[in-house]
């Protein structure tokens, strides 16, 4: 999960070197490609189990229509509010709004570990977001009250679209399906919901080697790659931990900015990566020392042995199908 979050972080920065290319064709090309290349690496596995997900064809239905909305909002999002408020907007809000979704929707309670976790991360995200503001051209201060404020809306839109598709992913994968399978249809359904928008507005990906090799990493590396390891991780893992994870994109954005586009991070900034940071780690190191899991396993009073048992962050959920 972390893995795809930082090579999300990359697409700002490869987007730079497209400055010609619109918001609607970055989006398309990026998820539609993507989700396109995504089916096809699953094939198989999606007509092997082709019967289970027309079964849930709902859920299947609900992911893709979500994965195509959400590169339209976000990137247009960010266009219209300017990349600080739009990121802080989408990739703030989407791990409450997962966390909402699986509170109702399948009644999990909210740990302790994950509010706090959530807490430090939308921090940092903030901090991180505030000191592009400050800094960075296009920011915020440059846009007009009527484009930020619809800017906010889209990512409001753009948060809930991430939260829906990973919540109906793993729901997908949970229920038997596995994860290559799952993504796979998801992500090929909403790839095709795309194509149109990438034929009406994708031209200026081909005015040059420069756009079309953008285009090409966007569909190829985060898009592709990344949402192949976010259906690995969402196979171990409930979908409001996965988008708060998500909040080291914002981190890998900000330092890569500064080492490849050349901007400068002020101290706000810096410590925003720090407490980005801190979210992880309370997310992802297992509550009790070595020594204690160790007495847990030999005692037999451990997670593993406790029927029902969830752990407190990251959560292993037992799956009938074992994800490929």
């Amino acid at each position: 999960m972390l893995a795809a979050s930082a090579l999300w972080g990359t697409t700002g920065t490869a987007a730079t070197f497209a400055p010609a290319v619109g918001p609607l064709a970055v989006g398309a090309v990026a998820m539609g490609l993507g989700g396109l290349l995504q089916a096809l690496f699953a094939a198989p596995r999606i007509v092997r189990q082709a019967p289970l997900l027309r079964a849930r064809r709902g859920t299947v239905l609900l992911g893709s229509v979500t994965v195509a909305a959400y590169p339209l909002a976000f990137y247009s999002s960010m266009h219209l509010a300017g990349v600080a408020v739009g990121t802080v907007v989408t990739i703030g809000a989407a791990p409450l709004v997962s966390a909402v979704v699986e509170r109702v929707v399948d009644g999990h309670r909210l740990t302790r570990r994950w509010r706090l976790g959530a807490a430090l991360g939308l921090l940092g995200t903030v901090l991180l977001c505030a000191a592009d503001a400050g800094g960075a051209p296009g920011g915020p201060e440059r846009a007009s009250a009527g484009a930020t404020v619809l800017g906010v809306a889209l990512g409001l839109v753009a948060a809930m679209a991430y939260a829906l598709y990973s919540w109906a992913a793993h729901r997908l994968i949970t229920g038997g399906i596995a994860s290559r399978a799952a993504m796979g249809a998801v992500f090929g359904l909403g790839g095709l919901l795309l194509v149109p928008v990438l034929l009406a507005t994708g031209a200026p990906l081909l005015d040059s080697r420069s756009n079309l090799a953008v285009g090409a990493y966007m569909a190829l590396v985060p898009m592709f790659a990344g949402y192949v390891l976010f259906g690995w991780g969402l196979a171990r893992v409930p979908a409001s931990t996965a988008t708060t994870l998500s909040l080291l994109e914002s981190a890998v954005a900000a330092v890569l900015a500064v080492l490849v586009v050349g901007e400068r991070l002020p101290a706000a900034g810096w410590a925003g990566i720090a407490l980005v940071v801190a979210c992880l780690a309370v997310l992802t190191v297992p509550a009790g020392g070595p020594v204690r899991r160790r007495r847990q396993r030999r005692s037999g009073t451990g997670p593993e042995h406790r029927d029902g048992a969830r752990q407190d962050a990251v959560t292993t959920v037992p799956l009938p199908a074992r994800p490929e």
